[in-house]
């Protein structure tokens, strides 16, 4: 897996974990509502400035959006639609 498809995977399963929208992250990180989807898409390449910014939204060190999912793990899911906020 390689280090896009990490943060992708993390991202999500942070923000689901957290019961947090993709605008309520997006909000509480300062970014675009659309990029916090690329990024969990794997169609935008984010900056590490981005990342320090999502990871400090989250509560956890930017490190943790790099860290090989366990072998078996299952993909994280996706909130049901509507508006969330945490």
């Amino acid at each position: 897996m390689d280090g896009r498809a990490r943060v992708a995977w993390h991202l999500r399963r942070l923000r689901v974990e957290r019961g947090l929208s993709q605008e309520a992250l997006a909000v509480d990180a300062g970014v675009d509502r659309g990029y916090v989807s690329g990024i969990e898409r794997r169609s935008f390449n984010p900056t590490v400035d981005i990342l320090d910014r999502l990871a400090f939204a989250l509560s956890v060190d930017v490190s943790e959006l790099f860290v090989l999912p366990a072998n078996g793990e299952n993909p994280p899911l996706a909130l049901r639609p509507g508006r969330r906020r945490g």
